[in-house]
């Protein structure tokens, strides 16, 4: 067992807790570069504890001091379709949070934060950002709201009242980290902080998220926990992984034979095609 918690568990049983705030604005605020002071942890079906916690999903719903609200997820396995879900999660919370007797104008600023344990997409990057900029066809300038709307949203750029993105893929991380956000990601990547990092929050993370610290209750599911991830890596490995190489052993098989059946009747002789396709 690692000496510190890993983030997903942690997520889910500890930063949920006020006295641990202080861990959670701190990756906020390296992540988003700005100082994030969280103002209560929300409910939303996506964040509530459910049978499907034993699975591969972890949801809190942050609320911050400027009222926007912060989706953090931590998706430990792959899924094909993760990007259309960030696109439903956020539409999803833009929805609970306005009032049906409310104007749009009230609608909530949503940011979708995902700490992923797998590939996502093409990319050799690991923190990938996202915004909706609305460019101009012809004058390619970046679309502004207008002085009143300026003045009502304290925001210059239509982008900002839109949601946003951010995508963090652990397993990209090479390990160096360069800036404050990086040791972040180490931690993420490696239940470990160097007594070098300076980053906010990873002193207070570093303090509370001791595995040994925790109450033997604690300490045993955090436990059953670790073993369950590891149950279902090795299902992946039989079912998932084992199965793309029998189809493949499979097609290969059923190519050769096809093959074979057409050179044949072309006039080759069977021993003679065999011998070109390598079946002997």
């Amino acid at each position: 067992m690692k000496r510190l918690i890993r983030f997903d568990w942690a997520v889910k049983k500890l930063l949920r807790s006020k006295a641990n705030f202080d861990v959670l604005e701190g990756f906020l605020s390296e992540l988003l570069k700005e100082d994030i002071t969280i103002k209560n942890i929300l409910e939303s079906e996506g964040n509530k504890e459910t049978a499907e916690d034993k699975f591969n999903r972890v949801d809190l719903l942050v609320e911050n001091s400027q009222g926007e609200i912060l989706i953090i997820e931590v998706q430990v396995e792959d899924q094909l379709d993760y990007i259309q879900r960030l696109i439903y999660g956020t539409a999803k919370v833009i929805t609970e949070y306005i009032k049906e007797s409310e104007t749009y104008k009230e609608i909530k600023k949503v940011i979708s934060i995902s700490i992923l344990y797998f590939d996502l997409g093409q990319g050799d990057d690991y923190i990938y950002h996202g915004t909706t900029k609305l460019i101009g066809i012809h004058s390619h300038e970046e679309l502004k709201l207008s002085k009143k709307q300026q003045e009502e949203f304290q925001k210059e750029y239509v982008y900002a009242l839109f949601p946003e993105y951010y995508l963090i893929k652990v397993n990209q991380f090479n390990d160096l980290a360069h800036d404050r956000l990086d040791e972040w990601i180490y931690f993420l990547k490696n239940e470990v902080i160097e007594d070098s990092f300076t980053a906010k929050g990873l002193k207070a993370a570093k303090r509370k998220l001791n595995v040994l610290k925790l109450p033997e209750k604690e300490q045993l599911s955090y436990k059953y926990y670790l073993e369950s991830l590891h149950d279902r890596a090795s299902f992946y490995e039989s079912t998932y992984v084992q199965g793309e190489k029998e189809g493949r052993k499979k097609g290969r098989e059923e190519g050769i034979q096809d093959a074979l059946r057409k050179m044949v009747t072309s006039g080759i002789p069977v021993d003679e095609a065999k011998k070109i396709l390598g079946c002997l």
